[in-house]
């Protein structure tokens, strides 16, 4: 006789699919599983065939935590579902019996398929005229979830979840396969890690967090009996809604349950049905927006880091997978900041520009010879809401109605993602010095440092041209005559610098930054550090290209790390959830990513130099009198070197610092309109950012020495 397909079972009524069904099981269970296509079953039948191997280790989708250095401080984290496995022997007694007892009584008894359970649903199905009790068992609702979780198409997701014969008989050939090869403590586990529970809780350590704010190993009888009911339907047994009258009597039964098993005594059972629901709801964070008030400032930090996650090939062939890797992975990550740096930044960034301001005023403090981010600090609040901002500082998008990014924004003020920067100005020369340190030249080189000077690059007209001339000039007269290396950069002298990089050329200043570091961002600045325009980019040694924080703390954490670069790093440890390191081409995820980029003897040349902005002081030559920064060593008190910067017009103001230990750069700006001056009173407040910054950051730590240049490099 010729049979009918399952895959029309959509329109067999409820009361035939239901004893169909029963049929089937009953018959499953007296012989072999091969026989059921004789009951005249034919769709689905190779589903039956055999378990798909990967049922046995379907990979749910996990939540991934990020906590601070400590690793103990929880940052935040990301998820699609707020999952994270825990053992059976992490979970309190009372929501493992629970669990089964509320979902499956016989679990212990059973092979995969209740027959009893079977049977007893085919009964009241019968007299109800539709479905009104199904047979599923615990470990059948397993196979359920983890076909649902392990799909890798809609139509697989769709077709385990759907209300057709033909699922329900793959999950009961699944099931009793499951548990031929694992054992009942595994399935239960694996149930309890699963089952979603309401308000984006999955799995009972989510359950337990959510609803009650502590872990599922502290979860009371009456706590356990409550979520274990609302596996069954999460909207309907709500607890967290205004009546909870069905979450109580869902919880009396599943308590019921309990008693009937003799998992709880007659006294427990009583008392328990009598309590009330008491409720600790709490929201899990999720994403940087939902760092908590407390540390509200590390959200910066919080989206350099997922911006490093973005670009890192180890979680993904492209930035989509590697977001989806870090919402389902279940990582264990814990990133570079220090809670009492960043604390410490933050309080003097704040001292000296609040958050209502519309110049924002940032720092940022990296690790010398790692590379590892421990503060990124700004005078804003993390934040979506602009609501309460102030209004745009650029008059256009005023008109548009555009408000201010102050003192809420989302920006990446600091570094990271796609924004330019800031115009970091006179910190610049730092890369023409090393430049020519490279090709040769010593810090003694001298040059009798005019007023004004008449370079050969070629320029457009304006206040800076001398005909068709670019002619820079110093800010000052007491910047002119003999100067060298130690002198010019310890005053800043712009014709100096740019003397000196007009003779070693002024690609080689440009390639210099990019080997420190430097990515250009704006179409003029990548126009112009192309290999083709870059020799006649004059005015790149004054600063006039765009730059962030993050980068230039780590161009001078490569001196302090006496030549050796390392890329700014935000993680310190990556555990995935098999315990292990994150790994890519045999290599740690999170290691230090460092080589020696520039000459020993040139970074130790060019710090010699860079002592003298501070006040400090050179080990090997004259410093010309004064200095930019002497408020630098004065506050910090201990070996210090850096750079100061401002911009045409005081646009911007920098200063970059470093010890041996420890490397910063603070700035000032507008973010919102670059051309928008900070003016000349807030010239001085990146160095004292800085230097008062360090000086709590290295509190307690031995003042490190630099070590001198070599005499190679002197004269």
């Amino acid at each position: 006789m010729k049979t009918r397909p399952l895959a029309a079972a959509g329109r067999i009524s409820p009361l035939i699919r239901a004893g169909l069904i029963a049929g089937v099981v009953v018959a499953g269970l007296a012989y072999p599983l091969a026989a059921v296509a004789g009951y005249g079953i034919k769709a689905g039948s190779d589903a039956l065939q055999s378990m798909p191997d990967e049922l046995s280790v379907v990979p749910s989708a996990q939540t991934s935590f990020v906590y601070a250095a400590d690793g103990k401080t929880l940052l935040t984290a990301f998820y699609e579902e707020h999952r994270k496995p825990t053992k059976l022997a992490d979970m309190s007694p009372y929501i493992t019996n629970a669990i089964v007892a509320s979902e499956d009584t016989r679990f212990y008894e059973h092979n995969g398929v209740d027959a009893k359970g079977v049977a007893r649903a085919f009964v009241a199905n019968q007299q109800a005229g539709g479905v009104s009790q199904g047979a599923s068992t615990l470990t059948m609702q397993y196979v359920r979830m983890a076909l649902r979780d392990g799909a890798k198409t809609p139509k697989a997701a769709i077709e385990a979840t759907e209300q057709t014969a033909a699922r329900k008989l793959r999950e009961m050939r699944l099931a009793i396969e499951l548990e031929k090869r694992v054992t009942k403590q595994e399935i239960l586990q694996r149930y309890l890690n699963s089952a979603y529970f309401g308000h984006r809780a999955y799995g009972i350590y989510a359950a337990a967090q959510v609803f009650f704010s502590k872990t599922p190993k502290k979860l009371t009888l009456t706590e356990a009996a409550l979520l274990a009911g609302l596996v069954k339907a999460p909207s309907a047994f709500d607890p967290a809604v205004g009546d909870q009258r069905a979450a109580t009597e869902r919880r009396n039964y599943v308590i019921d349950q309990m008693h009937k098993m003799a998992v709880i005594t007659d006294e427990q059972s009583s008392v328990a049905k009598k309590s009330k629901i008491k409720l600790r709801l709490s929201s899990p964070p999720n994403d940087c927006v939902s760092v908590s008030d407390k540390h509200n400032d590390w959200g910066f930090f919080c989206d350099y880091f997922r911006n490093w996650w973005l670009e890192q090939p180890a979680f993904g062939a492209d930035p989509q997978q590697r977001e989806e890797n870090l919402r389902r992975g279940g990582y264990r990550i814990t990133t570079t900041i220090n809670p009492r740096m960043q604390a410490a930044a933050m309080k003097h960034v704040l001292d000296k520009e609040k958050r209502k301001s519309k110049y924002a005023h940032g720092e940022v403090l990296i690790q010398p010879r790692t590379g590892r981010v421990l503060a990124m600090a700004v005078n804003r609040r993390y934040s979506l809401d602009q609501e309460d901002n102030g209004k745009h500082t650029d008059r256009a998008k005023r008109k548009e109605g555009l408000k201010g990014n102050y003192p809420n924004t989302v920006n990446p003020l600091l570094g990271g993602g796609d924004m330019a920067g800031y115009q970091a100005g006179s910190t610049f020369k730092i890369f023409t010095m090393l430049a020519a340190l490279e090709d040769g030249k010593k810090l003694s080189t001298s040059f009798d440092a005019p007023p004004v000077f008449r370079s050969k690059y070629i320029t457009s007209p304006g206040p800076s041209a001398c005909g068709i001339h670019w002619c820079p000039k110093n800010s000052s007269k007491s910047m002119s005559g003999r100067q060298t290396m130690w002198s010019g950069f310890g005053k800043s002298v712009n014709t100096y610098f740019v003397w000196l990089e007009q003779k070693i050329g002024s690609e080689k200043a440009v390639r210099m930054a990019e080997k420190l570091g430097l990515k250009w961002r704006t179409d003029i600045d990548r126009m112009m550090a192309a290999p083709d325009r870059s020799d006649g980019w004059g005015s790149f040694t004054l600063g006039v290209s765009d730059a962030t924080p993050v980068e230039m703390a780590n161009v001078f954490a490569t001196l302090a790390a006496e030549g050796r670069y390392c890329e700014p790093l935000p993680v310190r440890t990556i555990i995935g959830p098999d315990g292990k390191n994150a790994q890519y081409k045999g290599y740690d995820v999170a290691r230090p990513r460092c080589h020696q980029a520039v000459k020993r003897s040139v970074a130790l040349a060019a710090t010699d130099a860079a002592r003298c902005v501070t006040g400090y002081g050179a080990d090997k030559g004259d410093c010309g009198g004064w200095e930019t920064s002497p408020m630098v060593h004065a506050t910090l008190k201990r070996p210090v070197a850096g750079k100061s910067g401002t911009t045409d017009g005081n646009k911007t103001a920098w200063f970059c610092g470093f010890t041996p230990q420890l490397a910063a750069a603070a700035f000032v700006a507008d973010p919102d309109n670059p051309d928008n001056v900070v003016g000349t009173s807030r010239g001085t407040i990146s160095k004292y950012t800085v230097a008062e910054t360090l000086k709590d950051a290295l509190k307690g730590l031995p003042k490190a020495k630099f070590n001198p240049p070599p005499k190679s490099m002197v004269r």
